[in-house]
């Protein structure tokens, strides 16, 4: 039998134009979109997965990677318990990117133990970063990686499956009980007391 853990927030981060709705809506709704226009602020999907016979429900958080939205980027990591930043294998640049996004995580994220995957994704146009260059950053900052295509839906589960096992093995992220005997300052204060399960 299976048994119901709680839900999982996921963040899916990074450059503008690299297929993060895609991916979502890949995982999520098993389509793919060419036309699917650019995420306005912060879009938001439920799913339920089976992972080691355990039923979690994902609250997968898309958002925008244009600038000008960014003033928002504090609320999108609070309570996250995994985040996946996303390069497009196709354009160099976005990959150059990916440090300032991973400082962001570091500046934001409030769960600090939260599991980090990178993906390169696009993997079916032509390449402009090698596979053994995101290994070797991910190996580098201890991240989960793969590689995935929205369009074929090729990596798409396995990423998604991949990063909630491993949240899965660590229990510290979402069993209440590990909490139980430490002191919580944040206790009924300011937004961890608010009303969005998610968050």
């Amino acid at each position: 039998m299976s048994s119901h853990i709680g839900t999982f927030k996921i963040l899916i981060i990074g450059d503008s134009g690299i297929g993060k709705s895609s991916l979502m809506m890949r995982f999520v709704d098993g389509m793919f979109d060419p036309e699917i226009s650019a995420t306005i602020g912060v879009d938001f999907k439920v799913k339920t997965l089976n992972v080691e016979g355990n039923n979690v429900k994902l609250a997968i958080w898309d958002t925008a990677g244009q600038e000008k939205f960014r003033t928002l980027t504090p609320s999108y990591y609070r309570g996250a318990h995994g985040v996946i930043l996303v390069y497009d294998t196709s354009v160099r640049q976005t990959f150059a990117n990916l440090d300032t996004w991973r400082q962001e995580i570091d500046t934001y994220i409030t769960k600090q133990n939260a599991v980090r995957m990178l993906v390169g994704n696009k993997i079916d146009k032509t390449r402009d970063v090698q596979r053994e260059e995101g290994e070797r950053y991910a190996r580098t900052h201890k991240m989960l990686f793969i590689e995935s295509s929205a369009k074929t839906e090729e990596g798409v589960q396995d990423a998604f499956e991949e990063l909630v096992t491993k949240i899965v093995q660590t229990p510290e992220l979402w069993d209440a009980s590990y909490q139980s005997d430490r002191v919580d300052l944040n206790r009924g204060g300011g937004a961890a007391g608010g009303a969005c399960s998610y968050c």
